[in-house]
């Protein structure tokens, strides 16, 4: 059950939060990272919403940036992941510490939604929100084909986290 405590209004939002998924094969590892999560979080309806345009992400090599983007994950097509859903844990807003969290809701990539449980973490600063989250998704349950990478084909499973800061919005002050 949701839980707050405080009477005014509480919604947040940030624009340059951190994304970054770990890709896995034989031998190798590597990351695809961006600083251009959007995200809102609003208290009082109990919501959440991040976004990122998949076309910010870099993996330190752009003929991979490009292949990523053009043959995989279609980003003429499908320019954004997204997870949208409802915190379904306790949270108190006034607790000025970081405070485990659940949220439940979809995650979109490659236009293919999936329903899914998020952990994290969230820690009121002021006004602030800290977010931290880390989820795992298996390219599969979005139809997006498996990379090869010289003579291994990459981890079905790719690691997400997210951080951000999230800002309360001035029409609530």
């Amino acid at each position: 059950m949701f839980l707050s405590f405080d009477a005014d209004a509480q919604s947040y939002h940030g624009e340059d939060g951190y994304v970054e998924f770990i890709s896995r094969a034989p031998l190798l590892e590597f990351k695809g990272v961006s600083d251009h999560l959007n995200g809102l979080i609003d208290l009082d309806e109990n919501l959440l919403d991040f976004y990122v345009d998949l076309n910010t992400l870099d993996t330190g090599i752009r003929r991979r940036d490009r292949d990523m983007r053009n043959t995989y994950l279609k980003t003429d097509q499908f320019p954004f992941a997204e997870f949208s859903g409802e915190i379904v844990s306790e949270f108190d807003p006034d607790l000025q510490q970081e405070q485990p969290v659940r949220a439940q809701g979809t995650f979109t990539i490659h236009g293919v939604p999936r329903e899914m449980e998020v952990e994290g973490t969230l820690q009121p600063e002021g006004n602030t929100l800290i977010l931290k989250a880390s989820w795992t998704v298996l390219l599969e349950d979005h139809n997006i084909d498996r990379p090869r990478v010289l003579f291994y084909e990459l981890a079905d499973e790719q690691r997400v986290n997210i951080h951000i800061v999230l800002e309360k919005t001035e029409d609530n002050e």
